[in-house]
């Protein structure tokens, strides 16, 4: 049985979208699902490249219990677009990115996490990176509810 493939995508792949994966794999390993599902984060933009995740996101994550720290960041490629059947952005402007990149036989694939989060309020998981530590952690709840309804919708589509 092919696995099924998902990626998280933010603007540089050191905050946003390295917490959706972390949160993600968690549910997974919690439901002894990480064998059948295949996860990875990407940034739109290459500005940090190899780079970790931030510490900010690290150190939240972690008092959350997800280990961040394995995951290194990387830019979109086009090859993505085949590999991935979810490829999730975090906000509207990484969606456009996205879309701008995607060849059109694989646009279906290319949504917004919190389209997936059952009493999402907002539809945009804002970027962190500038403010303090309550936004890291608006971001472990927003992506947490996305997560959550994403791994619904992916048991709904494996029977």
């Amino acid at each position: 049985m092919r696995k099924t493939r998902v990626l998280f995508v933010c603007m540089g792949n050191i905050c946003r979208s390295p917490t959706a994966q972390g949160v993600f794999e968690s549910l997974l390993a919690a439901d002894g699902l990480d064998e059948f599902i295949e996860t990875d984060s990407a940034g739109t933009h290459a500005y940090h490249v190899g780079e970790g995740p931030d510490q900010r996101a690290t150190r939240t994550a972690a008092q959350r219990g997800i280990d961040l720290s394995g995951q290194r960041a990387r830019r979109v490629t086009v090859d993505d677009f085949e590999r991935f059947d979810y490829i999730l952005a975090m906000d509207s402007s990484n969606l456009d990115d996205l879309q701008a990149l995607c060849p059109e036989q694989y646009r279906d694939r290319v949504r917004l996490l919190l389209e997936f989060a059952e009493e999402a309020a907002q539809l945009d998981v804002p970027d962190p990176y500038y403010g303090g530590s309550r936004g890291f952690e608006q971001v472990l709840d927003l992506v947490e509810q996305g997560s959550r309804g994403l791994l619904q919708t992916i048991r709904q589509k494996s029977g």
